[in-house]
């Protein structure tokens, strides 16, 4: 019987885990750089607001189309594919010296960006059993936040050194070389792994979740005509309203209000995004605890209601913060409830979707990531229109109240095509 020191399926997840930090490296780059490239390319607070907004725009409308892609192509070739696009995308952020022309080459990097979580959930669908979803969410996403919390005060240090345009060029070339790594090291499914323990392989077909023998695409219409999708739908755009402030405005909230140095607001800037990843091993782990056959409604719902909660009240408490230390606490408090909501919502679109993965929590993705959209924009505006940013936390708090009772009614047990 072959074996592996290591179980493959472990080596997986640190090669994804390493994608989620690459992949949100690059979004926070541009965070870090925005009094450079504004002063720079003359660009007003409002007009950067669109320029966050146009990635997010571009990232969510191919979310659903990426996920039928990944479901057809696999996410070995995918994967290679969309970091070397992005990466490419990132390369060029750095060479742009007009608004438009920064508008349009941020569109195309969420274009780019589009395909990362819908493929990744293929691989979980594929490598995983059932049983270690939740956990693995968890850690995936994790990764994202410490890749960003980990940029946020490195990228302000490279700048002061390099200059912001070679800081998109640094990570740009970075991502390319590690596509490369993935395509060589990677396969779409653990049947394909040659080097793979028997007794490993066993244990992953024997409790992965069961599929139909015929692969069957599920139709686009057939996704948003399910109720139960619409709230997975709507609890998403709750959850990433929320935690996009941290990837968008957090760093140039914190380094204003508080009148914080670059690097100073870099580090303050990656506490939240750090407790965001505890929020994700913390419901992953729960997700998982409280797994079972007969309970798997309780296993995503509770940890996403407790998640909300805590995202609601960590909202509201920072408006009474009068200094970065106390305002960093409840926004970590926040964070972490937010991200508590991930794992659950992604192993729910797994639930439901099966084989059909990455179409579904494409699908799921796209509607938050339009509600991130609106976020990015409401922000400066709404700043704008009142003099203060405090109607922008009550309404993160309340959309997070209208996700625990979206989740309170919501089916893993129901698959899509059965319905």
């Amino acid at each position: 019987m072959k074996r592996t020191l290591i179980p493959i399926r472990f080596v997986v997840i640190m090669f994804t885990f390493i994608h989620t930090i690459n992949l949100y490296i690059d979004r926070a780059v541009i965070s870090a750089a925005r009094d450079s490239i504004m002063l720079d390319l003359g660009i007003s607070l409002t007009q950067w607001g669109w320029i966050m907004a146009s990635f997010t725009l571009g990232y969510a409308l191919f979310q659903t189309p990426s996920g039928y892609f990944a479901d057809g192509r696999g996410p070995r070739f995918v994967l290679t594919f969309i970091v070397i696009f992005w990466s490419v995308l990132t390369t060029l952020t750095g060479m742009m010296k007009t608004f438009w022309s920064m508008l349009i080459v941020r569109f195309f990097f969420g274009v780019g960006e589009s395909g990362a979580f819908p493929a990744l959930s293929k691989v979980t669908f594929n490598w995983f059993p059932i049983k270690e979803r939740g956990i693995v969410q968890g850690i995936n996403f994790s990764g994202a936040r410490i890749g960003a919390a980990l940029a946020l005060p490195f990228i302000a240090f490279l700048i002061e050194i390099i200059g912001w345009r070679w800081s998109f060029v640094f990570f740009g070339v970075t991502g390319i070389m590690f596509a490369i790594v993935w395509y060589i090291f990677f396969r779409d499914k653990p049947e394909e792994v040659g080097y793979m323990g028997e007794k490993e392989r066993e244990y992953i077909l024997t409790n992965r979740q069961v599929t139909s023998q015929v692969k069957k695409r599920i139709p686009f219409f057939k996704i948003i005509s399910s109720g139960n999708m619409w709230l997975a739908m709507g609890q998403y755009v709750a959850s990433n309203f929320t935690f996009y402030f941290t990837l968008s405005w957090m760093y140039p909230y914190l380094k204003d209000r508080f009148d914080l140095g670059g690097v100073e607001a870099g580090f303050y800037s990656s506490v939240p995004l750090i407790a965001g990843a505890l929020g994700n091993w913390f419901s992953g782990w729960l997700v998982d605890r409280l797994y079972h056959p007969d309970r798997i409604n309780l296993s995503r719902r509770l940890p996403a209601i407790i998640g909300f909660v805590l995202a609601a009240s960590g909202m509201i408490l920072m408006l009474f913060a009068q200094s970065p230390n106390v305002s960093i606490i409840f926004l970590s408090l926040a964070i972490f409830g937010a991200d508590m909501t991930l794992s659950p919502s992604w192993s729910f679109c797994i639930d439901i979707a099966k084989e059909n993965a990455g179409a579904v929590s494409g699908t799921m993705n796209m509607a938050g990531n339009l509600g991130a959209f609106v976020t990015i924009i409401a922000f400066p505006y709404l700043l704008q229109w009142t003099g203060d940013h405090q109607v922008f936390f009550y309404v993160c708090s309340a959309l997070s109240a209208a996700a625990v009772i979206m989740w309170s009614f919501m089916r893993s047990d129901k698959p899509l095509l059965s319905q």
